[in-house]
This record gives structure tokens, C-alpha cells and sequence, in this order.
């Protein structure tokens, strides 16, 4: 028989390459986005589900009856252009990246006990720390409000784990790259800015600060890992990252030179671009590489130019 998922946040990047890995293993899929359920199964093709409301999220459950669920939706402040105030921005975080996830935490442990779920945390969850490199033992000191939503969802998971038995696994992603990222990513702006100027259809990319550093990964690798710590033996917590660091201007280097370009005569700074500063978050990936066999299938290198391909085949149509 079919495995049944559900994967919350399906519009997304993650969400989009989750559903992808899931099919190509057979999985009868139904995806959650704000908007609508997106499924090729007739009898949930019209369904739209509202994660924010606990009867509808355990009809859902109670009606499909899935072996898996993974929690990919977030609400981002910087997706956000229009936040009146510190309050709504709480308000609206701990809405979707937290609450939502209780009610699934919830609706699992009533209904469907065997269900087993995962739950997309954050790096941001560490704040600005003073581990060098961070794992799951790493103190959690979020210093955002997004982190600090995350931080509580993670808390979540555990509780639901101890007292109910749940099988709640929590990943902590790192930076993580493809070409469906959206604009307002460093990675899309190198990689686009690239292709264009590379294709005459610009001449500048303007970017915050070069010096800037993370640990970046290339998305269709996370998203396998999430499926594969679905597969272990027990839940847990899981950094997924590559235990690198990388700057901003070693991105732009590869993105330029792969087509051809001096990154020094196509890209300007700008201070003012940056809104604050992000902290230097690299994560220790070694306890998934050993208990869930996972590695990743490209380097760095390779990511970039991956990324910038994929540009270029958009403007060739």
C-alpha cells in the first residue's frame, strides 16, 4: 500500500522539492499552502484546510490517516512588507510557526498515534552564538522573533516526544539553496544578477555586504534529509547543514566566474541594503550523517553553479 504524507508549507522551496521526493517514492501526497490543498487524489482535490483551526486539522488527519507529516510553513518578517508592530509580528509568528504545529502535534497524538512528524526549525534558534561551529547540543538563545517562534516550536516537539509519545523529529536548517528561492535571498540575487548581466540584460548587482558569512547547502539535499530522519529508529533533534563556512563574496566569485565575468566590475556594495546583521551560524551536520546515513551530493562549488545555470536556462527559455 501507498505511504500517505502531508507536507504543510508545499508552496514554498522545501515544500515543492518535498513533494517532488515524495512522489518519486510513491507517496499519495496532499500539500498545505495558505491559499489551497494542492493533491492529485480526487477525493481531496477540493479540500482547503486552514492550519490555524484545530477542527479542520483533525478532520484532515482523521480523514486521510497519514503515515507522515512534515511542518515546512513558516511566517518570515522579512516576506513581510507590511508589520505594524512588534506585537502583530509576535502575534503572526507564533500563529504559524508554532501554534499551527501544536494543533498537528495534537490531532496526531488523538487520532493517529503512529503518525510520524518533522518539524523545520532554524539555525536562527542559536541567536548570536558563541559556539564556533553549533550542534544539538548548543545552547538555544534566539535573538529574533522568528528564532524565538522556531525555538518554541522545537520546545513543542519535545514535549508532544515525552509525554505522549509522539513521534516528533525536529531538523535545524541552515541555509539552503535552489533555484526556486525567492528574490529577496542573497542566493537568487547572485545567481539571477549573474545569468542577467552575463546575457547583456544588466550591468550592476548591488549586494549588502560581501564579507558576510554562513554555511550553505543545497536544498534537494535537506529536504532528503528531512525524509530520511523520518526513517530513524527513534525521534530526535538534527542539525542539517554542511559544516561549512562560506562568504558572500566567495558566492559571487564562483556565480561570476562560471560565466565568465570579474565579479570586481559587475558588483557594488551598499551598506544601507543591510537591515541587521545576521550572525555567523555554521552547523555541525556529523549526528545525522550517522544516524540517518546522510550526505550531501554537492559541493559547494558545484551548488553555485547549479544555481546560476538554472538562471540562464530561464532567460533561454
Amino acid at each position: 500500500m501507498r505511504r500517505k504524507a502531508i507536507v504543510v508549507g508545499s508552496a514554498g522551496q522545501d515544500g515543492k522539492l518535498l513533494c517532488k521526493l515524495l512522489e518519486s517514492h510513491d507517496y499519495q501526497v496532499i500539500g498545505l499552502t495558505r491559499s489551497e490543498t494542492q493533491t492529485n487524489l480526487n477525493e481531496f482535490a477540493k479540500l482547503h484546510v486552514d492550519i490555524t483551526n484545530s477542527q479542520e486539522i483533525h478532520k484532515l488527519v482523521e480523514q486521510f490517516l497519514p503515515e507522515e507529516i512534515y511542518f515546512l510553513a513558516a511566517y518570515h518578517h522579512s516576506s513581510e512588507s507590511l508589520i505594524p508592530d512588534t506585537e502583530q509580528l509576535f502575534s503572526e509568528s507564533f500563529k504559524i510557526n508554532t501554534l499551527s504545529l501544536v494543533r498537528l502535534l495534537e490531532a496526531i497524538s488523538r487520532i493517529t498515534p503512529n503518525t510520524r512528524l518533522f518539524y523545520a526549525a532554524s539555525s536562527l534558534i542559536f541567536g548570536a552564538s558563541d559556539a564556533s561551529i553549533q550542534d544539538e547540543n548548543t545552547s538555544i538563545n534566539p535573538d529574533t522573533v522568528y528564532g524565538i517562534t522556531k525555538a518554541a516550536g522545537l520546545f513543542a516537539c519535545r514535549y508532544y516526544r515525552h509525554n505522549h509519545g509522539v513521534f516528533a523529529s525536529v531538523g535545524i536548517l541552515y541555509n539552503h539553496e535552489s533555484s526556486f528561492r525567492d528574490t529577496r535571498f542573497v542566493s537568487k540575487k547572485i545567481a539571477e544578477g549573474a545569468a542577467r548581466i552575463r546575457k547583456g540584460l544588466g550591468s550592476k548587482l548591488v549586494l549588502g555586504d560581501l564579507d558576510a558569512v554562513a554555511d550553505w547547502g543545497y536544498a534537494p539535499d535537506y529536504v532528503d534529509a528531512m525524509h530520511r530522519i523520518l526513517a530513524t529508529e527513534k525521534p530526535d533533534d538534527f542539525v542539517i547543514a554542511t559544516g561549512e563556512s562560506h562568504t558572500v563574496r566567495d558566492f559571487v566569485q564562483i556565480a561570476f566566474d562560471y560565466v565568465g565575468l570579474n565579479y570586481t566590475t559587475c558588483v557594488v556594495t551598499d551598506p544601507a541594503l543591510i537591515q541587521r546583521r545576521s550572525p555567523r551560524l555554521i552547523g555541525n551536520p556529523a549526528k545525522l550523517k550517522k544516524v540517518a546515513g546522510w550526505k550531501p551530493s554537492v559541493n559547494f562549488v558545484t551548488m553555485v553553479r547549479k544555481l546560476v545555470q538554472a538562471e540562464l536556462d530561464k532567460i533561454n527559455g
